[in-house]
């Protein structure tokens, strides 16, 4: 019995292929560890540098200060324009009040504050914030400071205290290198374990369609080599169960055939000495009897390999209907001819016939065979106009020995008709589609492919 399909997850921002979300999760560690990285290089490298040289401009500022009472008003200029000098950065007209902006980085703005805190503590001003503490950064990246003496103001350039921005294109190029790199890794890491994962879903797809998986090689990673070894035990248990069921209802059935033969034999033998209706009832639960073990045979015999062959379905449909004739079965035609499609005409054949005979058995005439095309599929189908199912045992139907509520109480069978076209069409990498609706009794379709299923991917 075929599962039935699950219906999709819905979409969303979330991947649905493994490595989809492999690559997601590694750009997301990237930047996760990229913004831990920088607020740990923010409190461990930069707030204490930002302490420390904030304790040498404020030594700085306080000599200079210093140096500025002592030495004569002509001479303080000079002693400033010195100063400022020694900033590899600093421009010719830099102290001009056109040229500077006011616009500092947050870690500038930091370090401002701590500048500022500590000239308070050295003038013993905790509470009340220093008048004269005003910085301004130039057009050439010059941070400066105003100091202001006997109400003249002083501009000293601190050049290269710190970069204009926290984080430059360095760190960002650093970032998108590692996740690009980190990216490559996953991908290449990923392909090679999707390889023989994919090649596990094959051989999965195999086994569901009843065909022989091909071995899994057992090599690579041992995760990999475990899921390949136990999936090749698991393949071979099940084929081994196969071989064993088959082999007993093989068994059974010739076994039994046998000594239905001499009942037969003797019914013929004594048939004057027996009145004609109970011979008649007897020689049709013979018949009964044969037609069970005969489904059982070809339920058996359904493992054995058969090549395949380009055939056409509505030759199959003449020669089934013809069959039906010969025993005295109406069978209607409707040809659509199809194109031809590679089959394995024995299996087919069988397949059919056995849904033929359960249009007989349990639904009601007019029995119609058609044949069809859609795409690159082929199919052949068989409708009755009995009761047919209900849609709750569509499914249940197809397992083997399973059968419809209503087929319990009428003639009986082994359940194996369904069960047996089922399997063929999934052999030939096709599907059986059940359909029933109310006073057109039940419709059987046996979809194959067009093209040999053997060279379809998956």
């Amino acid at each position: 019995m075929t599962a039935p399909a699950l219906a999709p997850a819905p979409r969303g921002l979330w991947p649905r292929s493994l490595l989809g979300r492999n690559l997601l999760l590694m750009a997301v560690l990237i930047v996760l560890g990229q913004l831990c990285a920088a607020v740990l290089v923010r409190h461990m490298i930069l707030k204490p540098r930002v302490a420390q040289v904030a304790d040498g401009v404020a030594r700085n500022v306080a000599a200079i200060r210093a140096g500025l009472q002592a030495l004569p008003q002509a001479q303080r200029h000079a002693f400033v324009q010195a100063f400022n000098e020694q900033a590899p950065l600093a421009q010719a007209g830099a102290d001009t009040p056109g040229t500077w902006r006011a616009v500092l980085s947050p870690l500038e703005r930091r370090f401002v504050r701590a500048v500022v805190q500590r000239l308070d503590e050295a003038q013993g001003t905790r509470t009340t914030p220093t008048a004269d503490a005003m910085w301004r950064r130039d057009s050439s990246g010059v941070l400066s400071v105003r100091v202001v003496h006997e109400e003249t103001e002083y501009w000293l350039n601190l050049p290269n205290v710190f970069p204009t921005r926290e984080f430059t294109g360095a760190w960002l190029t650093a970032t998108l290198a590692s996740m690009v790199l980190a990216l490559a890794g996953a991908w290449w890491l990923q392909r090679h374990l999707n390889q023989p994962l994919q090649r596990v879903v094959q051989a999965a797809q195999r086994l569901a369609r009843g065909l022989p998986p091909r071995t899994l090689p057992e090599d690579g990673p041992t995760e990999i080599a475990t899921v390949a070894r136990s999936f090749n035990h698991m393949a071979h248990s099940l084929a081994q169960a196969d071989q064993e069921q088959a082999l007993m209802l093989a068994g059974v059935s010739h076994d039994l055939r046998t000594p239905l033969t001499k009942l037969r034999l003797a019914v013929e033998i004594a048939g004057p000495r027996i009145e004609p209706e109970l011979a008649t009832g007897m020689v049709r639960s013979m018949d009964e009897m044969d037609a069970i073990l005969g489904q059982f045979l070809h339920f058996a015999r359904m493992q054995e390999a058969e090549p395949l062959h380009r055939a056409a379905l509505d030759d199959l449909a003449q020669a089934i209907a013809q069959a039906q004739a010969d025993h005295g079965r109406s069978v209607a035609l409707e040809l659509g001819a199809p194109p031809l499609a590679p089959v394995q005409p024995q299996a087919l054949r069988r397949a059919v016939d056995n849904l033929v005979e359960n249009a007989w058995r349990h639904g009601a005439p007019p029995v119609v065979l058609r044949t069809g095309s859609k795409s690159d599929a082929v199919w052949i189908e068989v409708q009755d106009h009995g009761p047919g199912l209900p849609a709750s045992e569509l499914e249940r139907v197809r397992q083997p020995f399973a059968r419809g509520e209503a087929a319990r109480s009428g003639r009986p069978g082994a359940g194996l008709g369904l069960a047996i076209a089922d399997r063929v069409a999934r052999a030939h990498g096709g599907r059986l589609e059940l359909h029933s609706a109310s006073g057109q009794g039940l419709r059987a379709r046996v979809v194959l492919h067009a093209v040999d299923p053997a060279t379809r991917s998956g």
